[in-house]
């Protein structure tokens, strides 16, 4: 029986997640409230509130879903590089696919840092993905690059990579974008890497 109520736990919070991410997709985080949320979960306000302090928690741990999943989605769409240059530009283009996943951009590029704030919102990213481009600048850089210096332009090309969702988002042409990408990735880091 433990089993059971513990999968019927889970289910009600994936539940409530999923149906929260919906709606603030379509509504927005400020316009979702909290009783249309559990009525397309289809689950009571005792549920909600059972998983969840507030709505915050619970667009927290949408955006936190969101962070896994495109970090999952990143591993399995960049392809194996032989230079570090080739696998950070697989990376990028793996960050750009999972990024448009429908509502992806607003949800985590947008609302999060209005909602959960600029530092929180990095802490999911810093849990998620940023292992992965820090890796890919370091692998560019080489072994003399500090790790202060691997860091920060770790963090100008990810507020690119994110800019360039957003301009895609809006309809800007995607390959003209990862190309911009690729010049900036190139114009910082050396060719024969």
């Amino acid at each position: 029986m433990a089993r059971n109520t513990r999968e019927g736990t889970e289910a009600t919070r994936l539940a409530l997640i999923s149906a929260a991410r919906r709606l603030f997709v379509e509504q927005g985080y400020a316009e979702t409230a909290t009783p249309d949320i559990v009525a397309a979960a289809g689950v009571t306000r005792g549920a909600l509130y059972h998983h969840f302090e507030d709505k915050k928690a619970l667009f927290s741990a949408v955006v936190e879903q969101e962070a896994m999943a495109v970090a999952s989605d990143i591993d399995r769409g960049a392809a194996p590089a032989a230079k570090p240059r080739e696998a950070l530009m697989s990376g990028a283009s793996a960050y750009f696919a999972a990024m448009a996943v429908e509502g992806r951009a607003r949800l985590m590029l947008l609302e999060a840092p209005a909602v959960l704030g600029v530092e929180r919102t990095a802490e999911i990213d810093r849990d998620n993905a940023e292992d992965r481009l820090l890796e890919g600048v370091s692998d560019c850089l080489g072994a003399a690059a500090s790790a202060d210096e691997i860091r920060a332009l770790a963090n100008l090309l990810s507020a690119a990579f994110d800019r360039a969702v957003l301009e895609i988002e809006r309809g800007g042409d995607p390959d003209l974008y990862k190309a911009a990408i690729a010049r900036l990735i190139d114009g910082l880091i050396p060719r024969s890497r």
